[in-house]
């Protein structure tokens, strides 16, 4: 996929407010350990996360997402008026029904033009979501689009410590602990075809494939979640590995002319070993999950978000969404920053 006429206009995110250590963590399930002889660190050391942050009980996903979205707005100097799309994109939602974008559009005053719905894509959500505003655009339907999302980790992690604590075995912590590495968080991403005055970095083009034979290797399941990490990071390796020969080809790059990445942020292993897949030296790599851990579909827009805060990104660097969900799923996106 290629484009002409798409720039990021805003680029927004909402902290939660509330840090958990991975030391806290291990305090709740030290029953857990006590009886499979673990000593504490055994989470932190496993996947790099020292801590992350959950949303206080019972906050609204819709309102993180609405003020995500409304910063995005408001650095870029669009209206909500102007919007021709609003997508929630998030793997949590307030409810089955109706979208939960309906509610956010409804915070920010979009006009009745908007098309408002959800998308769901496990943690590539808002890279899909992204490459289908980018469609509207490039088609010429609409001028600009914003994809938001919000995830909490608090409530997945009560019920799976609950869980953990009720089946204290080693089959069962090897299936739950990948949800310990959770986080909470909010994001926007707002796209233009540059006529709004919001004209920032270019998008352009992507590649994405697919190896749904793995479906069952990650599943989130209403009050439980179970992760095979094992087999997740050498399935995704391996089909990132072919997205990326496909990215690299459909934008005529290479590692070397590559000069800045952001991942999804799973975690130390799965970073390394991602990146080494592709011959990109980890200091091309700006990294939160280490304070952040894995907000799902926030987490790697999040993390480009506070890399272009922070200087990491520079006016004219060719930048890789490297970004891959449960399914499994993997789309990568090319930047002119």
């Amino acid at each position: 996929m290629r484009y002409e006429k798409v720039t990021l206009g805003g680029l927004a995110y909402e902290l939660a407010p509330n840090v958990v250590s991975s030391a806290a963590l291990e305090q709740r399930v030290a029953p857990l350990y006590d009886a499979l002889h673990f000593s504490t660190g055994q989470l932190e050391a496993l996947t790099g996360i020292r801590e992350r942050r959950w949303w206080d009980a019972g906050f609204k996903l819709t309102e993180g997402a609405a003020r995500a979205g409304k910063k995005a707005l408001a650095k870029s100097g669009v209206s909500a008026g102007a919007l021709g799309a609003l997508i929630y994109a998030g793997v949590c939602r307030d409810g089955s029904e109706p979208a939960t974008a309906c509610a956010v559009a409804a915070q920010l005053g979009v006009s009745r033009d908007c098309a408002v719905y959800d998308l769901s894509n496990a943690c590539l959500g808002v890279l899909s979501g992204i490459v289908d505003v980018a469609n509207r655009i490039e088609l010429g339907q609409i001028r600009a689009g914003l994809i938001v999302s919000c995830e909490s980790a608090r409530e997945i992690n009560e019920s799976m410590i609950a869980s953990m604590l009720a089946k204290p075995t080693m089959e069962h912590f090897k299936l739950s602990i990948a949800t310990l590495t959770g986080g909470s968080g909010a994001v926007a991403v707002l796209l233009t075809d540059g006529s709004l005055g919001a004209s920032g970095p270019r998008l352009l083009g992507g590649a994405t494939q697919s190896a749904p034979e793995h479906w069952d290797l990650c599943r989130w399941d209403r009050d439980f979640m179970r992760t095979d990490a094992s087999a997740v990071l050498k399935s995704g390796v391996e089909l990132a590995r072919g997205t990326w020969k496909k990215f690299i080809d459909e934008l005529g790059w290479n590692a070397a002319s590559v000069d800045k990445t952001v991942c999804h942020q799973v975690g130390g292993p799965h970073r390394a070993a991602v990146l080494g897949a592709f011959g990109v030296p980890l200091e091309k790599d700006f990294a939160t999950y280490e304070y952040l851990g894995n907000i799902g579909t926030v987490s790697l827009p999040l993390t480009a978000a506070l890399a272009d805060e922070r200087g990491f990104l520079n006016k004219g660097d060719k930048v890789g969404f490297l970004g891959i969900g449960s399914g499994l799923n993997c789309l990568m996106l090319g930047w002119e920053w």
